[in-house]
């Protein structure tokens, strides 16, 4: 069938239709996302003919949505990487695999968790052995870095929303606890510490929210603010919407010094007492028991 052009059309979801309107175009956004920025590591995510993939680049690139970046020059070889324009799509992505995990893949029912045997917590758990693409922050104490530290484990807790909650907030399935989870954290921060593993917490939270909770709480912890979602869909993290924005649903990743996630925790039915767990896995780990990093 021929593919109508939409470009012309004065509605913004015709015009937004023709530049990413066709499947395969949203599963290059999505891998490229990821982390996949060649070619050849595309094709073979996708599957897809070399023709059909470069038709799909070239009209991303065409579009401002990626940029060329030139990795190596004799022969000339490229990556691709999103532009400004290209993160402002990360909400649809994240947008369609909430509808999916929700209507899809689940019964319909507004969560921030879901059951140790659906799709979303294996997909969680397939995040076992693989990396956490480079990438900036920002923080509550207004640095930008990144949230892997140099030590040698780092813990990745991510959270729904702490501080003042929203209207039906303790209606919603495990979003209750945040304020629990971080105290948690906080109380036993040296324990961490002693284990040479640095705590981060990351939501999709405002800046000035989570400065605010953590001098109310007084947690040692940097706090980071993924409102761009860059993390969530380089991770495919799950989320939920509520109070107007997306939100993260509550897990816990350990990732080491070479940013591999070595184990991640998803679902967590008790914010308080992950923290257990999570030093209970690094307790095992410098005793040797490699074992212990797998998906729970």
């Amino acid at each position: 069938m021929r593919r109508t052009d939409l470009s012309d059309a004065d509605c913004a979801i015709a015009q937004s239709l023709d530049v990413v309107g066709d499947w395969w175009t949203l599963l290059v956004l999505r891998d490229v996302a990821r982390g996949v920025h060649r070619f050849d590591a595309l094709q073979a995510e996708l599957g897809l003919s070399r023709k059909v993939l470069a038709e799909r680049l070239r009209r991303l690139v065409e579009h401002e949505v990626l940029r060329r970046e030139r990795y190596h020059e004799h022969p000339p070889r490229h990556e691709y990487r999103l532009t400004d324009r290209g993160r402002g799509l990360l909400p649809v992505l994240i947008a369609l695999q909430d509808w999916g995990s929700t209507w899809l893949l689940g019964d319909g029912t507004l969560s921030a968790t879901s059951a140790p045997e659906s799709a979303e917590a294996r997909r969680v758990r397939d995040l076992v052995g693989t990396r956490v693409p480079e990438l900036l922050l920002p923080a509550a104490d207004n640095t930008r870095r990144d949230p892997v530290a140099g030590s040698a484990h780092t813990v990745l807790y991510f959270f729904p929303g702490a501080g003042n909650a929203p209207p039906g907030w303790d209606r919603i399935p495990g979003a209750p606890g945040c304020t629990l989870e971080a105290c948690a954290y906080r109380d036993r921060h040296a324990e961490f510490a002693a284990r040479d593993a640095t705590v981060h917490g990351v939501s999709t939270q405002r800046l000035d929210e989570l400065a605010a909770f953590r001098a109310a709480e007084s947690l040692p912890f940097p706090l980071f603010s993924d409102a761009e979602l860059s993390l969530v869909a380089a991770l495919r993290l799950p989320t939920f919407r509520a109070a107007g924005a997306h939100r993260l649903k509550r897990l816990t990743l350990v990732v080491d010094r070479d940013r591999v996630v070595r184990a991640a925790l998803y679902p967590i039915p008790d914010p308080a007492g992950s923290v257990d767990e999570v030093l209970a896995l690094l307790d095992l780990w410098h005793s040797g028991a490699d074992a212990a990093f797998r998906e729970l």
